[in-house]
């Protein structure tokens, strides 16, 4: 586990607890993300870390128009603590977070074509049953599989590409 993620923790724990005491998780969820895109650029990188940026400015240049007093104070608090480079961990962090408490379970299907969204649905459901929660599918496309799919689901890795199945049996005969 790299350094940043275990700094990143519990700041995202506070700030999941602070959005669910607020009732207000889908806002915080939206909030840290436009802050996180901020944070995450190149030019805004290099304003954050300047030591002469004033704490206030700070949360004004990463805070969305709207964002309720409990968020504006949560990057008050990151800015003081000069974390606010590890928006995008925290916001990672607060979304498995979220996720867990939502039970739903996040999963990347990465093809070596486009897939129908009749196969997606069978994967959705066939996914569904195997973990119990609702599941949301994020699809990615990379030829180099050549045929079939890779389903990651955080801790499950289901690999059904041609190239996987290519790669063991390559494995197998070269034991």
């Amino acid at each position: 586990m790299t350094q940043a993620l275990t700094l990143a923790r519990p700041y995202a724990r506070a700030a999941f607890a602070l959005s669910r005491e607020g009732g207000r998780t889908a806002a915080w969820s939206q909030a840290l993300a436009f802050a996180s895109r901020v944070a995450a650029d190149p030019q805004a990188q290099a304003l954050l870390g300047h030591p002469l940026l004033n704490p206030v400015d700070a949360v004004g240049l990463l805070a969305p128009d709207g964002a309720d007093e409990a968020f504006t104070r949560f990057l008050g608090l990151l800015a003081d603590n000069r974390r606010l480079v590890l928006l995008p961990e925290i916001t990672g962090q607060f979304e498995e977070l979220r996720a867990e408490a939502e039970r739903v379970v996040k999963a990347k299907v990465t093809a070596a074509s486009e897939l129908p969204s009749a196969e997606l649905d069978a994967i959705k459901a066939a996914l569904k049953k195997r973990f119990g929660r609702e599941v949301e599918i994020e699809t990615a496309v990379d030829a180099s599989l050549i045929g079939g799919a890779v389903i990651d689901a955080g801790d499950v890795v289901i690999d059904g590409s041609l190239k996987g199945k290519l790669e063991r049996l390559q494995s197998t005969l070269s034991q």
